[in-house]
């Protein structure tokens, strides 16, 4: 993982909210290491040995590797369920509010798309138990853009006859981008996110509903090209 990845928004060391400082570390590594190898190939001595520390070492701040990944998702789902909550309850309209919360949660998953690997794409790892815990957390957040669908159909601004089929079709596009993205690319997370807010509206905005800001400003220069 690149040390500039963080969990929190650019401040501070990555994974801050870790301590002590040997147990962020060993999580640090942990999240390097899943991502590069897969958490089934991935050994507590090749973890340890990423954080320059013992094998033995790691033990004494988690039991198992598997509890790595719990707290590793646990804090990486908290995360995008915050993103997602602060998009959906702020003032505005529903066309707004879902142009706040897909580029957020784009800009997230390319900013931090090693970490987000390892949180969406592990999830299977995980115990029983730890597993619906954070099945919990995707349901709530599922549950948050859902809210901002209705709210958009309800007030006229949507056009979406399926809203939980949509809801997972946004979630989807938006998780995806952690997979393919590549920092040293030709763009920006800040740019990915922006572009994917314009998708989503094209998406659900009803038709003889205006497009907001930036997407009508991107519609506009999308006819002028095509009109060349």
């Amino acid at each position: 993982m690149r040390t500039a990845e963080r969990t929190a928004d650019g401040e501070g060391m990555p994974w801050g909210e870790v301590t002590p400082e040997a147990a962020r570390r060993l999580l640090v590594a942990a999240v390097e290491a899943f991502a590069e190898r897969g958490y089934h190939a991935t050994t507590t001595r090749d973890i340890a040995s990423r954080a320059g520390m013992s094998p033995a070492a790691l033990y004494i701040h988690y039991k198992t590797k598997e509890e790595l990944l719990h707290r590793i998702s646990r804090i990486g789902h908290d995360k995008a369920l915050q993103i997602l909550t602060a998009a959906a309850d702020r003032d505005g309209t529903a066309a707004e509010r879902l142009t706040d919360a897909v580029r957020s949660f784009v800009g997230w998953h390319a900013a931090r798309h090693t970490t987000a690997r390892v949180v969406q794409y592990e999830l299977d790892a995980l115990a029983d138990e730890h597993r619906a815990e954070i099945v919990e957390l995707r349901r709530r957040s599922d549950a948050t853009v859902r809210r901002i669908l209705q709210d958009g159909v309800r007030d006229g601004e949507f056009d979406v006859p399926d809203v939980p089929g949509t809801t997972l079709a946004v979630l989807s596009l938006c998780i995806d981008v952690a997979r393919w993205f590549n920092a040293r690319g030709h763009r920006t997370p800040d740019e990915v996110g922006a572009l994917y807010a314009d998708l989503v509206l094209r998406m659900v905005v009803a038709r003889d509903h205006p497009l907001p800001e930036p997407a009508a400003v991107a519609q506009k220069q999308s006819h002028k090209q095509s009109q060349k």
